[in-house]
């Protein structure tokens, strides 16, 4: 019999410290009307001093494995781009506090487009029979990157972790991951980054440069492909599940943006109504936006069992991915 992975488990965690727009520091020379109606963020969450992100990572892998009903799985795949160091990956730190220490465990980063490549990993290990069951994190602490006087990005990012765990089951269950599109194109890779910190860096002839330990972005032309890169691989995973777009019940993307999201849905010609968004409440997680806006699509009652689900990704690299499944029955818990 074919195997296939199965979504079984759904959990998510944001660090208690909420940031609104009118938080945000006075030089940033900006206002809660003018970043919502450009991003449509009116708040975001920020880690406390002294944590970092296997810590956001440990609380919603705990929930995802407890929404699945039993605290086991056989591999750990943290998405992240900002790991707790360098050198070692992170994820064995979370499996071992998760009571995983036997676990395969690493890290994934993609950027914004790591949970999707996430499930890709979990879905061909389970599928050639490396695993019976994966969880899956994207988790993020942009904070530890943000200038907080940059306009272009200390408004947007928030920090937060989502996870999931697969198992192994029949590809006709609802929750199984269906089609997966990958992409990418490094001819983008200096429109959105962290410069500092790499061997690039390190290995120059100079000391880091001033703001190379922050995040920069070209808005602009990342709008622009995200849009585009996301758009085409909808079209790609609709294509090769035999699906039309009226088909998709829920448009679950990457919370970068509010614009970017409604001209997603507008080049799909999927109606707006149809969209799930939680970038208003937590701003871009990155790696952890999917996993998160479908924990409170689910929590809020907009994404429901039976629904023909859409996910897709864009992120720095630049990076893309799209999935298709029927939304199963699941449990959340605290």
């Amino acid at each position: 019999m074919t195997r296939a992975a199965v979504l079984s488990g759904l959990g998510g965690w944001l660090p208690p410290r909420v940031v609104t727009n009118d938080d945000l520091p006075a030089e940033l020379d900006t206002s809660d009307h003018w970043i919502r109606s450009r991003t449509g963020i009116a708040r975001r969450h920020f880690a406390d001093p002294g944590s970092a992100t296997s810590d956001l990572a440990v609380e919603a892998g705990a929930r995802a494995l407890a929404s699945s009903g039993t605290p086991h799985a056989d591999a750990v795949i943290l998405a992240t781009t900002t790991p707790d160091r360098i050198c070692p990956a992170t994820a064995p730190e979370v499996a071992t506090r998760l009571g995983l220490a036997d676990a395969a465990a690493f890290d994934l980063n993609a950027a914004c487009t790591g949970f999707m490549c996430g499930l890709a990993c979990a879905a061909g290990m389970i599928a050639t029979g490396v695993t019976d069951r994966v969880l899956v994190i994207g988790a993020e602490t942009y904070s530890s990157i943000l200038d907080p006087l940059d306009r272009g990005t200390a408004p947007i990012f928030g920090d937060g972790a989502g996870a999931v765990v697969l198992r192994a089951g029949d590809p006709d269950e609802p929750g199984a991951i269906g089609h997966i599109d990958l992409g990418s194109d490094g001819s983008g890779a200096e429109l959105v980054g962290v410069n500092g910190g790499g061997s690039r860096q390190r290995l120059s002839d100079g000391p880091e440069r001033e703001g190379e330990r922050y995040l920069t972005m070209a808005g602009r032309e990342v709008f622009k492909h995200a849009v585009m890169r996301m758009t085409a691989s909808c079209q790609t995973v609709l294509e090769r599940a035999g699906r039309d777009v009226d088909d998709v019940d829920r448009l679950v993307a990457h919370q970068a943006n509010i614009r970017i999201v409604h001209q997603l849905a507008d080049q799909l010609r999927i109606d707006r109504g149809r969209v799930v968004t939680n970038i208003d409440r937590v701003g871009n997680t990155a790696a952890a936006s999917v996993p998160l806006a479908l924990l409170h699509g689910v929590a809020d009652g907009a994404v429901r069992p039976g629904q023909q689900t859409l996910l897709t990704a864009f992120g720095a690299g630049f990076t893309w991915g799209s999935t298709l499944l029927t939304w199963p029955e699941l449990v959340l818990r605290d």
